[in-house]
């Protein structure tokens, strides 16, 4: 997260961390980079967490795939006729293709 926190500061920074504690780390500032201090960088780090920890909800919403998305909209559309005229073109549109290419 070292590294994270020196880009989020200077994008174009071009630097070497050796170590992940931010106190005992080596840091090794390279192409003429302008060294940012240690505590800019922790304060940077405690704001990151913050966002990644407030972002949590983000990871944890996993959806399935858009191909099972779209099955599932199959199996519904297929028994339900009102949704059948409401998405004709679509439900057409895939019908034929399985009907010509049905599962074996």
């Amino acid at each position: 997260m070292i590294i994270e926190a020196i880009l989020k500061i200077n994008p174009n920074a071009s630097v070497t961390v050796r170590g992940n504690d931010i106190n005992t780390c080596e840091i090794e500032w390279h192409n003429e980079t302008t060294p940012i201090p240690k505590a800019d960088i922790e304060a940077k780090m405690v704001e990151l967490q913050a966002e990644y920890d407030t972002n949590q909800y983000q990871r944890d919403r996993v959806y399935p795939s858009i191909g099972d998305q779209l099955d599932m909209l199959w199996h519904t559309m297929d028994k339900n006729t009102e949704l059948q005229h409401k998405f004709y073109d679509f439900y057409q549109t895939i019908k034929k293709v399985k009907v010509a290419y049905p599962k074996k």
